[in-house]
């Protein structure tokens, strides 16, 4: 078993290597064979030539379904938006009860000495620590974590303005800015947003990640996961399920109805409420024409990446940096992971949560896009453009090294095999379950026992059950098709393609004994018509984009945020961006086979990736007399 594990951790390098070696080798003796004459003996034991040329097509028919299925989400979603758009109205969300006042922050958020010092440094400002309103609460809550780490405060302010400005902010919106104790004075930058903000929401708390947690590696994931358990403290006496947990990220940018879809789907699907992932298609709209053309495309091809699940009728939909999920599914599957193989976050969640269900994850698509922003730089010129690259090329790795992930799959598969007649699962809420672990109980009879136990008290006490369904392996087949399109076939791709042209052109001249020319002949046929889907994308992506902004502008204006985000928007036109359209050869690679290829690499020496923090440009504005 501990071999198996260490072989799936490294299977993105493993595949990869053994796929260099087949060509190299397929290479190396069809060059030998065809110098010898033509006859019947040359024809002979070649079968690893023909294995690689039979290969090479369906690697090339499978790759050219992603971009078919992104022109179809795309063009599904575009649709979609415009139909629900004339007629979103806000919805009677439910009963309600009253809200009490909820103070700045629980006894474990800061230490003792910076708890005194803040409160005497900020005694003037006191009233701005409690939500002193009473206001009809509907029956569910929306805590948002904001995982940040040396972000620029303007940043923060400028999210935590549009999240304000929605109009079930005070009575709904439970904000929680999970904050880093490796950046310095990070809980005095909390402290201080709270004192702006907590007017404007239900509540706002921060929480600090500590630096030196054991088997804690530094991410987004990690400090997710110490921010869901302590958020979860709060929620000690209502339905875990009626807290919706949205993960956004600090530059995340989401309109109104994006809570509104949520909670309209959260209520209108009872059955399956406690089992769903909500996931929005994000969009890069704010600063695309200000960042390297090769940035701007890699990030719409990021975009597609996304997009590709969330049309209509899809099983799988992976979330893209912003989901949300009732925190009754986080208790289930023992919150987020906090280890090095959880860099991956959103997909990593997504993945825990499909198999502790069997497959049976209810996804659902959230018709209002999340605004995000590229990786900016503060240079101009030719090193603003080096410098660009540089910055993209490193979220580029950060993205690939979630190839993890697939090894993560392969383990949760063998279990789910192994368990799979297993129908009761226990776990504990997330601020008591420290080790994130959840067990089956084999033995039905164990129900009644722990239900006794829990009404008895005692160690058991906070011990839950919830029934599984049977695996769905169809689902399962699918989510495992997504995981190769994603961590094996841009580097599969790649080699063969280099390796299929060294081929034929060591074959030019020579009889096809083997008749197999026709794979390379159809394989390239499939290139073009895989890049000319990839150019439908784009146009398409013309028609989303200019939707989302204006659909944006508007609901900014609404709010009276327009003139201070006025330069926070990216128009394009197809004439304008033509450029964009012959950049994709190029960018794909760069962003998405190389450092693929690193990535899987260098997981046979570590599996820790330096994490560092992409900058993204912010708005600077004077906050003087703000309290």
């Amino acid at each position: 078993m501990a071999f198996f594990s260490w072989c799936s951790r490294r299977v993105g390098g493993l595949s990869f290597i053994t796929l260099l070696f087949l060509c190299a080798v397929v290479i190396i003796s069809e060059y030998q064979v065809l110098k010898t004459p033509p006859g019947p003996t040359r024809a002979s034991g070649r079968l690893l030539t023909v294995f690689f040329a039979y290969y090479s097509l369906i690697i090339h028919l499978v790759v050219s379904i992603f971009p078919f299925r992104a022109c179809w989400a795309i063009w599904d979603i575009t649709r979609s938006l415009k139909k629900v758009a004339p007629t979103r109205q806000w919805r009677d969300l439910g009963p309600g009860r009253k809200l009490s006042t909820y103070s700045l922050s629980s006894a474990e958020t800061l230490t003792p000495s910076r708890a005194s010092a803040t409160s005497s440094d900020t005694e003037d400002c006191d009233a701005g620590y409690f939500a002193d309103i009473e206001a009809e609460i509907p029956q569910h809550f929306h805590a948002v974590l904001i995982p940040n780490y040396k972000e620029d405060v303007d940043v923060l302010r400028e999210t935590l303005d549009v999240l304000a400005s929605h109009p079930q902010a005070r009575a709904q919106y439970d904000i929680f800015l999970a904050m880093e104790a490796r950046e310095v004075n990070s809980d005095v930058k909390a402290v201080g947003l709270i004192a702006e903000y907590v007017k404007k929401f239900h509540a706002v708390d921060f929480t600090l990640h500590p630096a030196d947690l054991p088997r804690d590696s530094p991410g987004k994931s990690s400090n997710i996961s110490w921010a869901a358990r302590k958020a979860s403290e709060r929620y000690t006496d209502i339905s875990r399920d009626d807290v919706i947990v949205t993960v956004i990220d600090a530059d995340s940018h989401l309109s109104a109805s994006y809570f509104e879809e949520v909670s309209g789907m959260h209520l209108r699907y009872p059955k399956t409420s406690s089992t769903t992932v909500y996931t929005p298609p994000i969009i890069f709209d704010r600063n695309a024409h200000l960042v390297p053309i090769l940035v701007r495309v890699a990030d719409i091809q990021w975009c597609a990446a996304g997009l590709s699940g969330l049309y209509a009728g899809s099983w799988v939909g992976p979330p893209t940096s912003v989901y949300s999920l009732p925190l009754g599914l986080a208790d289930k599957v023992g919150g987020w992971d906090a280890d090095c193989e959880a860099i991956g976050e959103d997909l990593h969640m997504y993945l825990k949560c499909f198999f502790a269900l069997n497959g049976n994850l209810t996804r659902r698509t959230v018709l209002s896009p999340a605004s995000q922003t590229n990786v900016s730089v503060d240079l101009k010129g030719p090193r603003g453009i080096a410098g660009g690259v540089q910055a993209r090329y490193k979220q580029g790795l950060r993205h690939m090294w979630g190839s993890l992930d697939s090894g993560y799959a392969l383990r949760q598969l063998v279990s789910v095999w192994r368990d799979r007649k297993c129908r009761i699962r226990t776990f504990r809420p997330l601020h008591s379950n420290g080790n994130h672990k959840t067990e089956y109980i084999p033995d039905p009879d164990l129900e009644n026992l722990l239900k006794n136990q829990t009404a008895m008290g005692g160690a058991f006490s906070d011990v839950r059950y919830h029934r599984v369904d049977p695996p769905s392996w169809p689902r399962i087949f699918f989510l495992l098709h997504r995981l190769l399109e994603a961590h094996f076939f841009p580097t599969h791709m790649m080699i063969l393609i280099i390796s299929s042209g060294i081929y034929t052109f060591v074959a030019d001249g020579q009889p096809d004994e083997l008749q197999i020319a026709w794979t390379f002949e159809l394989a390239g046929y499939l290139r073009f018509f895989g890049f000319s889907l990839v150019a439908l994308y784009f146009a398409l992506y013309e028609t989303f984009h200019r939707d989302c902004v204006n659909a944006r502008k508007a609901e900014m204006k609404a709010a009276g945020l327009y003139n201070h985000m006025q330069t926070a928007f990216s128009y394009r036109t197809f004439w304008g961006n033509i450029l964009d359209y012959l950049m994709v050869p190029i960018a794909a690679p760069l962003f998405g086979s190389i450092p693929a290829i690193q990535a899987q690499v260098s997981h046979f020496w570590t599996l820790d990736l330096i994490y560092t923090v992409s900058k993204k440009p912010s708005n600077k504005r004077d906050v003087a007399g703000e309290c």
